[in-house]
């Protein structure tokens, strides 16, 4: 029988269809103990993962037999693709399975960055005191302009969230040519880079992480940005110049942002984030809610399974 390991959370109901007809290991934490899954992936034909296991070097070299990859996710930077394209081991993402769940968390944190302190309000008020002055600054996203930098699947769906909220989108993607229908068919104006940090109220991320993205967003970008614009980064750690965006944060020079993803998770106590004004920070979630995760186990279990049943 054909062995699949998987080596972070999976969806229950995708494992059990799993295990009907394959021998799973499935141990969610065993991507925190190497020797563990070193000797797990010496059998295994199968491999699931997210995004904390590394699918190269000593592990990849120990699952000799590997013949496919299932990523729980879209991003693809904790695999090693190359090592696993000379060894013929396919790899299977989870494409649009949590392209609404990150649109969602996008356009729920402009607007909480855009209203300006108001998520901050809630011991303020239970406490007794009445901050309602300096809390009634906020903007609205009606009539903002929405600047995506990357137009995938995933801007693709934000796109379409946000102008059902009244914002303008533009968006940034050198690998879609400017005359490409797909523009017009989402209702979305194609920019350079440049521009668009100019002209957008919101600045959010959708981009892999490859050597061309590494720390994308640097100072000279971010000082490019509008006056009070906010950025959004649920893409990948690491397009982000943190201590860059620290400094635009403590200086003023930007309204807010909200991380999701760092260059080193988690994100170390020392980080130079700390206390970062208007700033919000989250565990790499952005694509992980209840549905998204069901979405997601099942399209992996579906495409594994039918990899190892040819």
């Amino acid at each position: 029988m054909k062995r699949i390991v998987i080596s972070e959370n999976m969806d229950a109901p995708a494992v059990a269809v799993l295990a009907r007809d394959f021998d799973v290991d499935y141990r969610p934490a065993l991507v925190e103990d190497a020797a563990e899954l070193a000797k797990a992936l010496a059998l295994a034909d199968a491999w699931i993962v997210r995004n904390r296991t590394q699918v190269r070097g000593a592990p990849l070299a120990a699952a000799s037999r590997l013949r496919v990859v299932g990523r729980l996710g879209v991003g693809l930077d904790n695999i090693d693709l190359e090592a696993c394209a000379a060894r013929g081991v396919e790899v299977i993402p989870a494409t649009g399975a949590n392209a609404e769940s990150v649109a969602e968390y996008v356009l729920a944190m402009s607007m909480i960055l855009l209203r300006g302190a108001a998520y901050l309000s809630t011991s303020a008020v239970a406490s007794g005191r009445w901050p309602r002055q300096m809390l009634s600054q906020g903007r609205e996203v009606w009539g903002k302009t929405a600047g995506l930098v990357g137009f995938g699947s995933i801007g693709r769906v934000t796109a379409r969230k946000a102008r059902a909220m009244g914002l303008r989108v533009v968006a940034f993607d050198p690998a879609i040519a400017a005359d490409s229908p797909v523009w017009s068919e989402h209702g979305v104006e194609p920019c350079g880079l440049d521009d668009l940090l100019a002209i957008s109220d919101v600045v959010s991320l959708h981009l892999p992480l490859v050597e061309s993205t590494r720390r994308l967003i640097d100072d000279s970008r971010i000082a490019r940005m509008k006056a009070g614009a906010v950025l959004v980064n649920s893409a990948r750690g690491g397009i982000v110049d943190e201590a860059a965006l620290a400094r635009a944060l403590r200086e003023g020079r930007l309204a807010g942002a909200a991380l999701d993803v760092f260059e080193e998770e988690p994100l170390a106590a020392a980080s130079v984030l700390a206390d970062a004004p208007n700033l919000v920070l989250t565990p790499h979630i952005a694509g992980v809610t209840l549905e998204s995760n069901e979405r997601v186990s099942s399209l992996v279990a579906d495409r594994v399974a039918a990899f190892l049943s040819r």
